[in-house]
């Protein structure tokens, strides 16, 4: 059931994003009277599931989904229709067209992906509002747990003020800045300081396969007592929270981790929270320092705050308020995307072991459905989208955008036959590309 629930979470942005980024290009040719031959959800290499002819237009869904494309007559594109181009222009064709036109249509799909983007989180700005960890409310540090973070010089317990001398607003904000950043203002212990962080930090991080980087300490709440522990008769009960340990206090899980170092092999006292009561349960702490219990922390920003842990903040936006909440949410996330493709194309960072295709985009999806999550990634996603494809390479928009640049400016159009060799390499350059992303995909599936 999980799987059902991420591959149609995956597959139903993929096609909305798909579909929306060809009408971005269908609209503005069918505007200016140019020819779209084919309108395809997916690639029909060989056959289609699905198509039907309208006008001068074959719709259709492909079966193999790694995208989707309008073919627009007289254009040299992915179709390799030469056999069209040899022939003499005709006025419905995107070749006859004004270059200002032919931009307008080549700029199109990526103009509807970042206007997907702003309206997406305009909408989610609108109906669910923002619930917020204020950086200032995080009052006993951060949970660090991370062994290449710790060897950088950030420890559990540490505040993060300020990343490469931005401050820190949020909680949420945390993670993304320091994994790109050179310089953590810190606070330890009420000293401040700052951390450098190596150049190659990413690298190390993929290369460790750790999970996780930086997280909100967390409260060590029981959640079962097993047959088979050797605690099974303390009368430790699900929800509890054990406070302390003897004399070492343990709000926090890495602190509980810390006192069984200490006390293994011993019969301790512990601490316990049961409901709004404090409590004293004997336990017997093993000579691998463990307590032979399920445990986990507090699920929600809600159980946090209501346990007394963190204060988050809520704060709901009105129909015109939502508006400019929206665009700088848009405008965010294109930089930090565009900050993330600079550290890939950076070799020395090592960003580009990172790199996935499909199967990466899949696990991004939760195995719940929520149409909050699936908004807030359909939006990320199509920001993606949008910049990925402005890269200037010949097979993508940003290729053609290139090319039309040139004849704007020099007022020389390419000729036919460049054009066609330059699709080719633009071509080749992209296979590459999906392969690499892709066979990085498997190599962490084997290997990871």
């Amino acid at each position: 059931m999980e799987f059902v629930i991420k591959i149609s979470q995956f597959l139903l942005s993929l096609s909305l994003l798909i579909v929306l980024h060809e009408l971005g290009h269908f609209i503005p040719a069918k505007l200016f009277k140019t020819r779209v031959e084919k309108f395809y959800l997916f690639f029909d290499i060989k056959f289609s599931l699905f198509k039907k002819k309208i006008g001068d237009t074959v719709y259709g869904i492909g079966w193999l989904p790694l995208g989707g494309y309008v073919k627009i007559a007289g254009m040299i594109d992915e179709s390799m229709d030469t056999e069209q181009m040899a022939q003499e222009p005709q006025p419905w064709e995107f070749r006859s067209k004004p270059a200002w036109q032919r931009l307008i249509i080549m700029l199109g799909g990526v103009t509807v992906n970042f206007l997907l983007a702003i309206l997406i989180y305009i909408g989610m700005s609108y109906f669910y509002g923002d619930t917020f960890l204020p950086n200032e409310n995080i009052k006993d540090g951060l949970a660090i747990e991370n062994t290449v973070a710790n060897k950088a010089g950030l420890l559990t317990g540490d505040k993060i003020l300020a990343v490469d001398g931005d401050k820190i607003e949020t909680f949420s904000e945390i993670s993304e800045k320091v994994l790109f950043g050179k310089e953590i203002l810190i606070e330890r212990n009420g000293s401040q300081s700052t951390v450098t962080m190596p150049e190659d930090f990413l690298s190390q991080l993929l290369d460790s396969k750790e999970k996780g980087l930086i997280s909100l300490r967390q409260p060590f709440v029981v959640v079962q007592v097993p047959d088979t522990s050797y605690n099974k008769s303390s009368g430790l009960k699900k929800g509890d929270i054990i406070l302390g340990l003897n004399d070492y206090p343990t709000k926090y899980t890495d602190e509980v981790k810390i006192a069984l170092e200490k006390l293994k092999g011993q019969n301790v006292i512990a601490t316990v929270k049961r409901d709004k009561e404090q409590i004293s349960v004997p336990l017997v702490v093993s000579d691998d320092a463990l307590l032979g219990l399920v445990v986990a922390g507090a699920s929600t920003p809600a159980t946090l705050e209501a346990l007394g842990y963190y204060n988050f903040d809520v704060k709901d936006y009105g129909f015109l308020e939502s508006f400019p909440v929206g665009l700088n949410k848009a405008k965010d996330k294109l930089v930090s995307y565009w900050d993330q493709l600079g550290a890939i194309f950076t070799p020395s960072t090592g960003a580009y072991k990172g790199v996935g295709g499909f199967k990466a985009i899949y696990d991004i999806f939760p195995s719940f459905w929520s149409w909050q999550v699936f908004w807030s990634i359909t939006a990320f996603l199509s920001i993606m989208l949008g910049v990925l494809n402005l890269l200037p390479i010949p097979a993508l928009d940003g290729g053609h955008v290139m090319f039309l640049l040139y004849e704007m400016i020099s007022g020389r159009k390419p000729g036919d036959k460049f054009m066609e060799y330059a699709q080719m390499v633009g071509f080749f350059l992209l296979i590459a590309l999906v392969l690499f992303a892709n066979g990085n995909d498997i190599y962490k599936a084997i290997f990871g």
